[in-house]
């Protein structure tokens, strides 16, 4: 292994705070009282569509649905780095892969547009090997090809690299590429992350930097394929 690629909501930064934030927003411009943090935190990963079905109760096939979802991704532009901050242990993390020579790159559903202001918010952008958007190809996460991208970048095949995750969409992206795969249980799911098969799944950043030092023979699934 020579790379460790992460998704960005939930995975490498806690977003929820902002994401939040701007459906409240979204809430207070209509009239509605603000509804909790806590409420909303479980739909962090699932973006604009997931945040406004559980605190707006919208559906994409409602006539109001594009108006209100323009509205709130306005709102979290203009609050994009507000409360949001890595995870424990990720500055630490991200250190120790640089000082042990391995690349680190990010693979996400978010659009490039709010992707790249994060990063740079938050000093990681010149840091990364590679940053693969939800825009950057024509079909998203669990589809593998952003995880395929990502590997053009950076000249590695998808065996040299492990993709974390904290949505099943990422292990099943990440499985489907030829990665290993790591399922995050700091994120937004929770014990959810043991039902979906990933290579490993982790509490702790500190199991990832173990990696580090004995990295993985190859995935499961090419494990597999070869027995």
């Amino acid at each position: 292994m020579r790379c460790m690629l992460f998704d960005l909501d939930g995975t490498l930064i806690d977003t929820a705070p902002d994401l939040a934030h701007a459906l409240n927003l979204t809430r207070a411009d209509i009239g509605l009282p603000a509804v909790s943090a806590k409420r909303l935190r479980p739909f962090a990963s699932a973006g604009a569509r997931g945040l406004l079905a559980q605190g707006m109760n919208l559906q994409p096939e409602d006539p109001d649905f594009e108006p209100t979802r323009e509205r709130f991704l306005a709102h979290y532009r203009d609050n994009l780095a507000r409360a949001s901050a890595p995870f424990e242990g990720i500055p630490e993390l991200l250190a120790a892969l640089e000082n042990g020579g391995w690349l680190w790159g990010v693979v996400t559903n978010k659009p490039g547009w709010l992707t790249k202001p994060l990063l740079t918010a938050l000093n990681l952008d010149g840091r990364a090997a590679c940053v693969v958007s939800g825009d950057c190809t024509d079909t998203p996460k669990p589809h593998p090809a952003p995880l395929h991208l990502a590997c053009e970048q950076m000249d590695l095949p998808a065996r040299d690299c492990i993709y974390v995750g904290d949505d099943e969409r990422d292990i099943a992206a990440g499985k489907a590429a030829g990665m290993y795969t790591v399922a995050v249980r700091w994120g937004y799911a929770g014990t959810l992350v043991d039902a979906w098969g990933a290579d490993l799944n982790v509490v702790r950043t500190e199991e990832l930097e173990a990696l580090i030092k004995s990295p993985p023979a190859r995935p499961r699934a090419a494990a597999q394929a070869a027995s």
